[in-house]
């Protein structure tokens, strides 16, 4: 990696084609930890759609070369530089062989080929590859590969790469060697290995058209019991995928390897899924009901890659999205199918609901913050210093907004039919995302230029509403206006137009009724939710017919990624809250409501002044606790408060310490108000009897658990001490468990009560699954994210858990579980008055900095906002960060910290 003091800029304006093509690759491996010997032979010709050049330029980082021959002979014009290999001398055609060495055993960037718990691994995107031998690595350069790995066969039994295995045996040394082929083109992102002590859990099925498939799911031998949810979510993947979008599994096979050591969460390499242990491993006893949604989503998100992203791939790394954002709204269209079932109705319905929410909540809370930061960026970037940087939530989550808005505008038809038209153009090829909106475009007979901008311009957009009703006329009339909200100077150069968003709305009645939508020159009323197509910088949409004045329903379903601003008044939001037949507006009112009290009194906690509640507030949680129609997953959701990091995203001067104090206070009204209720909640929520992870149960659980969560907040949480207490020693499931234990902790926080009981059920759960890795990073994360009190200082806590034995800064689960976790999820204590957290910071920033710059620069972007905070708290930031500038080397933290401090 260098170490240049000023890093080249990549900019997507300079992409040329490769100079070179790759056709094969035969590549061959002697597995030794110290150093893995690699043969690279490889088949090239020129480019005919490039500019002519001398010279072969190949990439190459961290190894040692050999030799190299060129059509079977030695070649000497072959000269190693700081960024790869440079070839001279070269015909138009050639078989190029090139041997070289690398270190396994001490790779910690986990980035390329690198030993994890004695077995060997691979994780090549985004620029992993060029760690394990020399290339043309970049996503652009497609080429079928052939693999052989040859290693001891006592230490590395099992020895698997992409697509097929052909040939396997002992070499009669103590050694034994695999040979794969994968028939399918593809980039050097996506070339996988594994070898070590694994076993498999395996099934057979038969796809749509009768072919047999294998299907394995590899782990440590001790994790075998936790692989069958996984097995489970890749089957309905691949049934699911068949039936909505009609994509086959291409492969005879199809595996899954998971490990413990992993940067992400997992990586879709052809065939040969590399996950990380905390997307495949679970079973009642170790995995909450979060933990297996998340397995089913990312299984799902990493198969569902096969053919967005693999069979067509990205042309650039500027085109991620291409892959990523499609992906990621297919896995969220998967999962709301899987907890909706199969058979359409109002359970259905609310599932759907329920499973969107969630998804927007996060986009909320962590996309509409970056859109508004010194990382914004567009969802097709125009520049990076560091790829790995802009695996963001940009590139994920808007952009999988910005799919499911051609969806919203197309149909669910249309929106299949440009999916038909893509791949019928695009298979084995690597594309941009304008092929992408030609191809749905073109299949629907739209035009769709202005929707670019979408993939162009950063910044959330902001819509602003103006309604006026005429009774005279009975015409509603609803003018738009759109522009951005809060963005930075970088995202505001990008802002060139007015979007194409499809504005979704309904209208309500008096009596809380959908009313008829008619627009201007319509003859009849066309349903009761319509999608507008809003153009222009400002818009105006006519109703009539209308026989009342109506509360109007806006952005129904979230149908874009904006900001909505229309005056209500609480009345009416609670109004929506009640009757509002859209759920994800009625979730919606209940947020703006709560929102709007826990601001108003972080601005009265940050002046000293005192705090009190608007009973409507009280009364409009009451309403949905009672309301027996609501799922309990509805329920849950609706009655859960903002969280402090969103509501100090919407303070012109961010204040943790207010907008804590204020969360905390309104927590504390609402258990007190609603005492009752909660505890009859709470028992008419539980699931009696053997685990179940589906839906439903997992509902009643996460009610039933936000519940105790309230209770354990009161003044004198005796009662949820003894509810906690009790449920941690019955249960049967992580869920119940580790809630109960966290109910425990929040209520030793009041210092109003002996910290005893907590302390004794932290020191049993070490205990109970001190040999399961997973459980314990949820054992760290409750105590890093715990509110602390008194008599629990929270970093303190957190800096004496790094002195642990079960503690290793160099397993980025175990670092996620403590140290991001403090510094991200609990700001209240991250953000002290004194700076220690800042302090804290730096210290784990540069000391990751040197081991693995990927999780480093990930923890650097806590920081990134601390312009937004009080002034005391930004003159602390700014020293933090000019501390880490002056002591990091890596591409990766620097780009970060650099754009943060401007």
């Amino acid at each position: 990696m260098s170490n240049s003091t000023t890093p080249a800029v990549i900019r997507r304006a300079d992409y040329t084609p490769p100079a070179f093509l790759i056709d094969t690759v035969a590549l061959e491996f002697n597995l030794v930890p110290e150093r893995t010997v690699v043969r690279n032979t490889m088949r090239l010709r020129r480019n005919p759609d490039a500019a002519p050049t001398a010279t072969l330029e190949l990439m190459g980082e961290q190894m040692e070369f050999i030799s190299a021959t060129l059509d079977g002979r030695p070649h000497a014009d072959v000269h190693v530089n700081e960024n790869g290999l440079s070839v001279s001398n070269i015909p138009d055609a050639f078989e190029l062989t090139i041997e070289s060495a690398c270190k396994p055993a001490e790779n910690t960037t986990l980035s390329g080929l690198y030993v994890s718990g004695g077995n060997f691994f691979t994780q090549c995107e985004a620029e992993g590859f060029r760690r394990i031998t020399y290339f043309l690595d970049r996503p652009d350069v497609m080429a079928t590969y052939t693999v052989t790995l040859r290693a001891d066969k006592t230490a590395y039994p099992v020895l698997l790469s992409n697509g097929n295995l052909i040939e396997e045996g002992d070499l009669g040394d103590g050694r034994h060697f695999a040979r794969w082929e994968d028939p399918f083109k593809k980039p050097s992102y996506l070339f996988a290995l594994v070898a070590g002590k694994l076993v498999k859990l395996e099934q057979r099925m038969k796809t749509g058209s009768g072919k047999e498939k294998l299907l394995q799911v590899w782990v440590e031998p001790h994790d075998l019991d936790k692989t069958q949810h996984a097995m489970d979510s890749l089957v309905h993947s691949i049934e699911w995928d068949e039936r909505r979008f009609g994509l086959e599994l291409d492969l005879d096979r199809f595996m899954i390897v998971a490990v413990s050591d992993f940067n992400m969460g997992a990586m879709e390499n052809k065939g040969l899924n590399i996950f990380n242990t905390k997307y495949v491993l679970a079973n009642p006893e170790t995995a909450t009901d979060v933990d297996f949604s998340n397995i089913e989503a990312v299984v799902g998100h990493e198969y569902f890659h096969n053919w967005t992203g693999n069979r067509v791939t990205c042309r650039d790394w500027f085109q991620l999205s291409l892959k990523e954002g499609l992906t990621v709204f297919r896995d969220q269209e998967f999962s709301a199918d899987m907890a909706a079932g199969l058979e359409p109705g109002a359970a259905s319905d609310a599932a759907r609901a329920t499973k969107r929410i969630d998804d927007v909540r996060v986009l909320r809370q962590m996309q509409f913050a970056e859109d508004a930061g010194p990382m914004a960026h567009p969802v097709r970037p125009e520049s990076y210093v560091e790829i790995n940087n802009f695996y963001t939530m940009t590139v994920y989550e808007k952009g999988s907004e910005v799919v499911r808005m051609y969806q919203t505008l197309l149909g669910r038809d249309g929106f299949r039919r440009g999916m038909d038209l893509y791949f019928q153009r695009h298979d084995g090829q690597a594309v941009t995302c304008d092929d992408f909106r030609h191809a749905m475009a073109d299949a629907n007979g739209r035009d769709l230029a202005q929707f670019e901008r979408w993939y162009s311009q950063a910044g959330t957009p902001r819509i602003t509403v103006r309604a006026r009703y005429d009774a005279a006329t009975k015409r509603y009339v609803l003018t738009l206006t759109q522009g951005y909200a809060e963005a930075s100077e970088a995202a505001r150069a990008t802002q060139k137009g007015p979007l194409l968003i499809p504005f979704s709305l309904g209208l309500i009645g008096k009596n809380g009724a959908d009313l008829p939508l008619k627009l201007d020159g319509e003859k009849e009323p066309q349903g009761t939710t319509r999608v507008l197509e809003f153009t222009e910088q400002e818009q105006t949409f006519t109703f009539t017919d209308v026989a009342e004045e109506p509360l109007p329903s806006l952005l129904r379903n979230f149908s874009a990624p904006v900001v909505v601003d229309y005056d209500y008044t609480n009345e009416q939001l609670a109004f929506l809250l009640a009757h509002d037949s859209d759920p994800f507006n009625r979730w919606e009112a209940g947020q703006r409501l709560a929102t709007r009290e826990l601001l108003a009194l972080a601005d009265r906690a940050s002046k000293g002044e005192e705090l009190t509640l608007d009973d409507q507030v009280v009364s409009a949680f009451a309403q949905v606790l009672d309301n027996t129609t609501l799922t309990p997953a509805f329920q849950e959701l609706a009655l859960m408060l903002p969280s402090e990091g969103y509501l100090a995203e919407q303070m012109a001067v961010s204040d943790p310490a207010a907008v804590h104090a204020a969360r905390v206070f309104v927590s504390r009204r609402l258990a007190t108000g609603l005492h009752d209720r909660w505890l009859a909640v709470y028992e008419a929520n539980r699931t009696p009897g053997e685990y179940r992870a589906t839906p439903d149960d997992a509902g009643k659980r996460g009610l039933k658990n936000l519940a105790l969560a309230y209770l354990s907040q009161l003044d004198d949480p005796t009662r949820a001490i003894e509810l906690a207490s009790a449920q941690y020693d019955a249960a049967n499931n992580m869920t119940d468990r580790s809630a109960a234990l966290s109910a425990l902790l929040t209520a030793g926080a009041s210092g109003s009560v002996d910290t005893t009981v907590a302390d004794a059920a932290l020191s049993d759960f070490y205990q109970r699954f001190e040999s399961e890795p997973l459980v314990i990073d949820k054992w760290f994360a409750l105590q890093a994210t715990q509110r602390g009190g008194p008599k629990r200082n929270v970093l303190e806590i957190v800096r004496k858990l790094m002195q642990h034995p079960a503690f290793t800064l160099k397993n980025p689960n175990r670092a996620r579980s403590l140290i991001f976790s403090f510094c991200g999820a609990n700001p209240a204590q991250f953000h002290a008055a004194d700076g220690s957290g800042y302090a804290f910071w730096a210290e784990q920033v540069v000391a990751l900095d040197a081991m693995n710059p990927q999780v480093a620069a990930r923890l650097a972007r806590t920081l990134e906002q601390w312009r937004r905070y009080t002034p005391a708290l930004r003159e602390q930031a700014h020293a933090a960060l000019e501390e880490v500038a002056s002591k990091v080397k890596s591409r990766d933290v620097r780009e970060i910290v650099e754009k943060a401090l401007g």
